[in-house]
Parts: structure tokens; C-alpha cells; sequence
């Protein structure tokens, strides 16, 4: 069983956390990806990122759908990563229970973190540098 702490705990699950955080950003992602090849309008690239993240059209379950499959996706990870480290019983799982709490806090806060700012950082200002008209989604301009 491996003695290691939060620190080695989060450096093994940095695919978990990063898988998490574009998950939950596809509301947004395929505007920009379909913008940057050409392959839609501007327009067109705006009016399904709205769809998608404002949920019209019947749209409403997207978003919070994306969020559900995000924290199980970091769920899972977090239960598939502790079984390779040998917490397999509820046992060992008492016996180590500070390091798996502190772990999947941890796991928690970066992937969310790591989503607001992929998201709302790095993919608005990507999205305003091709034109898509999400200058008034910036945290900053709040």
C-alpha cells in the first residue's frame, strides 16, 4: 500500500482533475473549435454556445448535465485511484480515511478551480479573440 500524501495523491490524478474541468467546459469548447477551423460562422459558433449554456431550445439539461458527469468523472477516478493504492475494504479505507478525505477535497477544489479558470478564463478569452461576442462574460467585468 502506498504511504503517500495529498501532494503524490493529487500529482496522479492530474488527468482526473484536467479530464473534469474540459468536461464540464464542452458548452463552450465546440464554438471556439468550430470558429477556429472554419467550420462555422461566428454567428453560428455564438448562437450554440448560448444554446448550450443558457440551455435554450430545450436545452436546459445540457449544462447541469456536463457538471453531473464532471464529479462523477472525478468520483470514479478518485475510487479506481485508491484501489491501486491498495484501499480495497472498508478497512483499509477507515485505516487511511484522513488521507482519502483530504485527497478527494483536494482532488475537489483543483478540479473546480481548474474549470473556472479553463473556462472562464482561458476559453472567453480565446472566444473574444476569434469575435464571439462573450466580452461581458468576463470575471472581471462583473
Amino acid at each position: 500500500m502506498g504511504e503517500g500524501g495529498v501532494k503524490e495523491d493529487l500529482a496522479s490524478l492530474w488527468k482526473v482533475i484536467g479530464g473534469s474541468a474540459f468536461l464540464a467546459s464542452m458548452c463552450c469548447f465546440p464554438s471556439i473549435v468550430l470558429v477556429m477551423f472554419g467550420i462555422a460562422s461566428v454567428s453560428t459558433a455564438a448562437a450554440l454556445s448560448d444554446t448550450l449554456y443558457w440551455g435554450g431550445d430545450g436545452m436546459g439539461w445540457f449544462r447541469p448535465a456536463l457538471m453531473l458527469s464532471s464529479v462523477l468523472f472525478v468520483g470514479i477516478g478518485l475510487v479506481a485511484y485508491f484501489r491501486r493504492e491498495g484501499i480495497c475494504t472498508l478497512d483499509a479505507a477507515r485505516r487511511e480515511r484522513t488521507r482519502i478525505v483530504n485527497t478527494s477535497l483536494v482532488v475537489f477544489i483543483c478540479a473546480s478551480v481548474t474549470y473556472i479558470v479553463f473556462n472562464f478564463i482561458i476559453l472567453t478569452e480565446i472566444g473574444i479573440a476569434l469575435n464571439l461576442p462573450w466580452e461581458s462574460s468576463r470575471l472581471w467585468n462583473k
